[in-house]
């Protein structure tokens, strides 16, 4: 079962579940608010704005490395990580897709040996 699981992929795993309870811890505060969270997003400032956008871009930069990755390696529902982090966070699902696909490429480096 741990065969696969290098410390990488354990890092990868750490940085997904920080990422999960990060981004959800301020998810669940905003909601308790009833903040608007889209127009807080674009309309709070420029900082706010240049943020929104830098991690935009470097999601959807992620989301296309996750699914040509994912096909490259043999990966079985790439397609859902990037699902996923509409249902939850790029900061969980993305470092998800890392962990597994550690996990993946030490399966095959330990089958052709």
């Amino acid at each position: 079962m741990t065969r696969d699981w290098t410390p990488l992929a354990f890092v990868y795993l750490l940085l997904a579940v920080a990422g999960l309870i990060g981004t959800w811890w301020f998810n669940v505060f905003a909601i308790v608010q009833t903040a608007d969270f889209i127009g807080d997003l674009v309309t709070s400032g420029p900082a706010v704005s240049s943020i929104t956008v830098d991690l935009l871009v470097a999601a959807t930069a992620g989301s296309v490395f996750m699914i040509v990755e994912a096909r490259r390696l043999r990966m079985r529902f790439g397609w859902l990580y990037v699902a996923g982090a509409a249902l939850t966070a790029f900061a969980f699902t993305f470092p998800l897709f890392l962990a597994m696909r550690q996990r993946r490429m030490t399966r095959i480096a330990r089958a052709t040996s």
